[in-house]
C-alpha cells in the first residue's frame, strides 16, 4: 500500500451506518439537546474515515440546482415538524402534501406521474389532487406500450394467467421516455414493481421523487416487513434460509393446476423436435 494515498483511497471497511447505535453515532446530534454524540464509531464510519469523499460531496452542493434543492428540502423537513408543550414533536403533513410543497418551492409547474396499472384508482386520485393544486399533470401507466410479454422472453408457463393467454409487459422505459418527451419538471414514481422502478429511474432525464412503492403483501407499505421481522410472523427474514427460487427451482408461478400438465406436454413436444 502506498503511503501517500489519501484516507479514502486506502483499503477500509465497508460502512455499516445502519448498525451504529446510541452515542457511537458521532455524525449525529441529540434531537432534544442538539449536542453531538461522542462515542466510538465502528470501522468504516464515513464521517471518521471518508472525509475526502465528504468534502467532494459538499462541493457538489454548490452547484445552483443542487444548492436550491438541498435548501428547500431542509426547509421542507423543518416545516413538517411542530413542537408541542413538554418538548414533544408532532408531524404535520402527509407525503403527497410534502411533494406538492417541495414542487412549488422549486418552481416546478408540470408534474409527471409514472404509476402501476395495478393501481388505477390511486393513479386517478393522485392525478386529480395534483391538478386541484394547480399543477399541469402528465400521468403515464406502465402498460402504455401495450407490448406482449413474449417479446422479452417470458415463457408460456411463466404467465400469471396461465399458458395461452395474452399478457402485456410493464414498460418503465416507455414511461420514462414519455415523461422526458413531455418535458415535465418533476417525475413522481408511484407503485412500480421492483426492477421496473430501476429501469424507470435509469432512463429518466428529470428529477424524480418516490410517492409510493409496490408491496403486494403489505398494501404498498414495505417497511411493515421490518416491523414484523421482530416477531414470529416474518422472523424468517432474519434467518439465513435459501431463496424460494433455490428451494423450489421447478416451481411454476401460474394459478392453474393444469400448468404442470402443460409443461410435461411442452417437454414431450420439444423432445420430438430434437
Amino acid at each position: 500500500m502506498k503511503e501517500n494515498l489519501g484516507a479514502d483511497e486506502k483499503q477500509i471497511a465497508n460502512p455499516a451506518c445502519a448498525l451504529c447505535e446510541g452515542e457511537n453515532r458521532i455524525c449525529m446530534t441529540d434531537i432534544i439537546t442538539g449536542k453531538r454524540y461522542a462515542g466510538t464509531p465502528p470501522l468504516g464510519c464515513p464521517y471518521k474515515e471518508m472525509q475526502e469523499t465528504i468534502e467532494k460531496s459538499l462541493e457538489l452542493y454548490k452547484e445552483p440546482e443542487n444548492a436550491k434543492m438541498a435548501l428547500i428540502s431542509a426547509r421542507q423537513e423543518f416545516q413538517n415538524y411542530e413542537w408541542l408543550p413538554g418538548r414533544k414533536l408532532k408531524t404535520n403533513i402527509t407525503r403527497i402534501e410534502e411533494i406538492m410543497d417541495f414542487a412549488k418551492k422549486m418552481g416546478y409547474k408540470k408534474i409527471g406521474i409514472a404509476f402501476c396499472a395495478g393501481l388505477p384508482w390511486e393513479g386517478k386520485v393522485c392525478h386529480q389532487i395534483f391538478e386541484a393544486k394547480g399543477f399541469e399533470v402528465v400521468s403515464v401507466c406502465c402498460k402504455c406500450s401495450s407490448t406482449p410479454k413474449d417479446s422479452i422472453g417470458i415463457k408460456e408457463y411463466e404467465k400469471i394467467r396461465g399458458p395461452g393467454t395474452l399478457e402485456l409487459m410493464c414498460s418503465p422505459i416507455t414511461q420514462a421516455l414519455v415523461l422526458n418527451k413531455c418535458k415535465v419538471d418533476l417525475a413522481v414514481l408511484m407503485g412500480l414493481c421492483v426492477g421496473h422502478d430501476t429501469l424507470f429511474i435509469k432512463y429518466l432525464e428529470v428529477p424524480v421523487v418516490v410517492f409510493a412503492v409496490k408491496d403486494r403483501v403489505f398494501g404498498h407499505n414495505p417497511i411493515q416487513a421490518l416491523y414484523l421481522s421482530q416477531g414470529p410472523y416474518y422472523a424468517r427474514l432474519l434467518k439465513p434460509e435459501p431463496w424460494e427460487a433455490e428451494a423450489f427451482p421447478e416451481k411454476t408461478h401460474g394459478r392453474y393446476d393444469d400448468i404442470l400438465k402443460w409443461l410435461e406436454g411442452a417437454k414431450k413436444e420439444e423432445a420430438k423436435e430434437k
